[in-house]
């Protein structure tokens, strides 16, 4: 049997669904690649998808990688690309089947295998109201489909990395005990995820960039896990140093990223300009994954309706107050208030403003609840004010019938009860197994701090401009990675943006748990805030309902800033 190839090339194509719908062609025509992989699944897209398929029992995957393969499935086979997604949904099986009609109809016969036994919602009892229950799998699914010789494969709920350490397994043989070369492929899918991401999009320093229609990225993989992170030639954005610090902070938390198939240790992550668009990621170690998966659960909620009050001109404040006078009979009956009600006064208004909607301040009401008759009756009474409230009153739009919300909860269950299987392209169905070496972490201690900046003058201003951030979710819970660009601006990062800090620049934090991991080797704090989204994205809890701007809001925030770093 030949060798493998020193290299793998793994491009990504989709970081969620509902991505640039011609970046599947972008990257197959752009240039060399060996697989192609596409991520479609995050924590809302699994209570959409069940939805869809409430009323489509025959649906549950992202139609639009469909599409995608029109053209996109001749294209694979003439470059000898593999495709690798995780587009199946709650219906990997029902997708398999559709992409194999699809190849009939256009002449490309091509060999489709599918990874399933994530879907947990009929193995246990997770209560009432429970729509999706899924376990993230890992890599070695996917490396049965391809060593069976398998062009496209298709899975369920995996982690958005093994959708990388699948195919980097079955390329280069490693096993479940090859924790170092398989946590260095954990972090290279980490960066390719979320697609632009890693190339300059959503990124802090965004005007050093064309970035108005970045590539999407690709890792170099080689045999000892090592990766090298780049783009192809000619497309905009840019990939350094920066841009994948920024991704690596992405959804993380401490040291530890642990997974299904191998803890990959944040803190040994080393990252190296290797050219022009190039950062190489080396010298990533890996401990035994733990002995559970996590499960994602989506339930319905209820019912969210939502009025917007426009304030304009002067005395915003007591506008506002009279406003929640007004509705304080109904919000406050037992017989008749919803079960969670929300105010939040935003003063986007400013003193003397040229154009009205410059002078204009919103008041925000949403109500919750299970009965919609109760959220409906709310808005109702809010909309009899508009005669008989504050000078000017109107709303930003008239008040729309209510919206579905569901509920994002994790729960765990032993790597053991998931009958996680392959069906390979000719129909077999391989059993899956959990590695041997799976174990409960030990702590570890805490990161050494650089030694703090001497002392000198400072000046009062945006920590954005010598700081950038990344902020994301997962599930209530949201994280912002805080990262410099220099020694210097390390030794004063690390000391002075402590939680007690970090809690005064970010008032509406105050009210909940606020971690800090220190990370010397990315020169990054990372900050996670629990609870602070709520019951997860499709509660829409807040008006940044998925944490995307707390990093920039953090940024924009001033404090006292050395000057020799200015």
């Amino acid at each position: 049997m030949p060798a493998p190839a020193p290299v793998l090339r793994i491009g990504n194509a989709s970081g969620f669904y509902g991505d640039r719908f011609d970046a599947l062609r972008e990257m197959l025509t752009g240039g060399p690649l060996d697989v192609l992989t596409g991520d479609y699944l995050a924590e809302l897209t699994m209570l959409i998808l069940g939805r869809d398929r409430l009323k489509d029992p025959a649906g549950g995957y992202a139609r639009t990688f469909l599409g995608q393969l029109e053209e996109g499935l001749g294209l694979a086979a003439d470059r000898g690309v593999k495709l690798v997604t995780n587009a199946g949904g709650l219906n990997p099986a029902g997708l398999a089947t559709r992409i194999a009609e699809l190849a009939d109809r256009v002449g490309v016969p091509v060999r489709i295998g599918y990874v399933t036994g994530d879907d947990l919602g009929r193995e246990h009892d997770w209560g009432k109201g429970v729509l999706t229950a899924n376990a993230y799998l890992g890599g070695a699914g996917i490396a049965e489909c391809l060593r069976a010789g398998a062009d496209v494969v298709v899975t369920g709920r995996v982690t958005d990395a093994a959708l990388v350490t699948g195919p980097a397994a079955a390329h280069f043989g490693w096993t479940a005990e090859d924790l170092d070369p398989l946590a260095g492929a954990v972090v290279a899918g980490h960066v390719l995820e979320c697609g632009t991401q890693a190339t300059g999009g959503n990124y802090a320093f965004f005007g050093e960039h064309d970035v108005r229609h970045p590539g999407f990225p690709l890792a170099e993989i080689h045999a000892d896990g090592s990766a090298v992170i780049t783009k192809h030639p000619g497309t905009g954005g840019a990939v350094n140093v920066s841009t994948v610090t920024a991704q690596l902070l992405y959804e993380t938390a401490g040291a530890r990223y642990p997974g299904p198939d191998v803890t990959a240790r944040l803190d040994t992550v080393q990252l190296t300009d290797d050219g022009p668009d190039r950062v190489r990621i080396s010298g990533v170690r890996g401990e035994s994954p733990p002995p559970t998966l996590k499960v994602g659960l989506t339930r319905g909620g209820g019912w969210r309706y939502e009025i917007v009050f426009v304030l304009t001109g002067l005395d915003i404040g007591a506008k506002a107050r009279l406003v929640r006078a007004q509705l304080d009979d109904i919000l406050t009956d037992p017989a008749r208030r919803p079960a969670q009600v929300q105010w939040t006064l935003a003063r986007t208004d400013r003193p003397d403003a040229p154009v009205q909607e410059e002078a204009s301040a919103l008041l925000h009401l949403v109500v919750r609840d299970r009965d919609p008759e109760l959220g409906r009756a709310v808005v109702t009474a809010a909309v009899e004010l508009a005669l008989a409230s504050y000078p000017g009153f109107h709303v930003t739009a008239p008040p729309g019938k209510g919206v579905p919300y569901g509920v994002f909860e994790a729960a765990y269950v032993d790597a053991e009860a998931v009958r996680h299987a392959a069906v390979l392209p000719d129909g077999t169905r391989v059993p899956v197994l959990p590695g041997p070496l799976r174990a409960v972490a030990e702590p570890l201690p805490e990161p050494e701090l650089p030694e703090p900046l001497p002392a000198g003058p400072v000046r009062r201003v945006p920590l954005g401009l010598v700081a950038g951030a990344r902020s994301g979710d997962k599930g209530g819970s949201a994280n912002v990675g805080v990262w410099v660009r220099s020694d210097e601006a390390w030794r004063w990062l690390a000391h002075a943006l402590t939680v007690e800090r970090f809690r005064k620049l970010l008032p509406e934090t105050g009210g909940f748990a606020v971690q800090r991991h220190v990370l010397p080797n990315l020169r990054a704090l990372n900050f996670v805030v629990d609870g602070l989204l709520g019951e997860g994205v499709s509660s829409q809890a807040r008006f940044d309902p998925q944490g995307k701007a707390v990093g920039e809001w953090l940024r924009a925030r001033h404090l006292e800033i050395p000057e020799v770093l200015l």
